[in-house]
């Protein structure tokens, strides 16, 4: 049996190490906006949540206390506007990434499966596609949710649809009439549709939606999950702290699963989380943050002959200069400033390049100048 490794593509990141090199060696230092990784701080009222819960000697459950489900579910209702939440309906997880690894096996997928991604999409992914033995379908978002049946996408086999709005890596949003063809379309052919949502609190040009929404769903969440984050809106990357929502048939054999897996979040980050998503206002305090360096490195990329895609969410602007994306990291990396080739995310993003703007508000105002220099 050849080795789980041989499955899986090379790990893009390596790749980008010797142009990581050339912009480390700028005099004035490097400027990474390769990941999107929070650098700043924790707000106050978490830290002091989780150092409160420190003295947890015992195992967490799986599912939570029941402090956080009434935490999620109220937050699902807050903010995605669904109504009548149940406990049922919602799940913790060790952070969105390992649910988005795992997702296929955990729902037993294996050869014969289908699983479709968005042909420019977070490598991930494929990657848990390729984990549970699965088939990887990459799909043109432009082209399915404009309802094209039988063009954009092959019902036969499949098992599970991705969707990612806002999209990592272009920031597009898809809007009510979109996700409303994408959650027929599901129905329809009893294709369980998850929502990667987990930048859904950074829309800039546009007001991001969720799928799990009464005018998107119809009501009801069935054949429907959401992932969501709380990495980027609370600077919580380094807790793993993230949840499901939706299907409460679906969550149910997910918690089974999980329980025998032992996939528990800490307590001391369960009740951080529960603090989180009490507290609104550091939400938008680092909203303004983030706000702020997109708009100067949005106007700095622009002056250097740069066209922007997308990019009306998240935490990335999709850029271009019309030319093969490695040549884009070269050149960028010659100033000391560190991106993300586009064709990480597929052979589609293979002329754009993706730049985050999670860096300090000194490490942005330094690319911007070398940018205008």
């Amino acid at each position: 049996m050849p080795p789980v490794s041989a499955r899986l593509p090379v790990f893009p990141w390596d790749r980008l190490e010797p142009y990581k090199a050339t912009a480390a060696a700028h005099p004035d230092g490097i400027v990474d906006l390769s990941v999107g990784t929070p650098v700043d701080p924790v707000p106050e009222p978490i830290q002091r949540a989780l150092a409160g819960a420190a003295d947890s000697p015992g195992y967490p459950t799986v599912w939570g206390t029941t402090a956080l489900r009434d935490a999620l579910t109220g937050w699902v209702e807050r903010r995605l506007g669904a109504t009548g939440v149940r406990h049922t309906e919602v799940l913790p997880l060790v952070g969105s990434k390992e649910l988005v690894a795992s997702l296929p096996t955990q729902l037993g997928l294996g050869p014969g499966d289908r699983v479709a991604f968005p042909r420019l999409a977070y490598p991930t992914y494929e990657v848990g596609v390729r984990l549970a033995g699965a088939e990887p379908v990459p799909y043109d978002v432009e082209v399915f949710v404009r309802g094209a049946e039988g063009v954009a996408l092959d019902p036969a086999g499949l098992k599970l649809l991705w969707l990612n709005s806002p999209s990592n890596p272009t920031g597009r949003v898809l809007d009510a009439d979109e996700l409303r063809t994408a959650v027929a379309w599901a129905r329809e052919h009893d294709v369980l549709l998850v929502s990667d949502e987990c930048y859904l609190e950074l829309g800039w040009e546009a007001d991001p939606r969720s799928v799990l929404h009464p005018e998107i769903s119809g009501g009801g969440f069935e054949g429907l999950v959401s992932v969501h984050s709380l990495s980027k809106r609370s600077n919580l990357a380094g807790y793993r702290a993230a949840f499901l929502a939706g299907d409460e048939t679906v969550l149910g054999e997910l918690l089974k699963i999980r329980k025998h897996g032992g996939m528990i979040v800490p307590a001391p980050v369960q009740a951080a989380t529960i603090a989180a998503l009490a507290d609104d206002k550091h939400v938008a305090e680092q909203r303004e943050r983030y706000e702020r360096r997109r708009t100067a490195l949005r106007s700095a990329l622009e002056g250097f002959g740069f066209r922007i895609e997308h990019s009306e969410a998240s935490l990335y602007l999709w850029a271009t200069r019309d030319e093969p994306c490695w040549e884009t990291v070269g050149a960028l990396a010659d100033l000391g400033i560190l991106v993300a080739p586009g064709d990480f995310y597929g052979p589609a993003g293979e002329r754009n390049v993706r730049v985050a703007f999670t860096a300090t508000d000194e490490r942005v105002a330094a690319a911007v100048r070398r940018l205008r220099d």
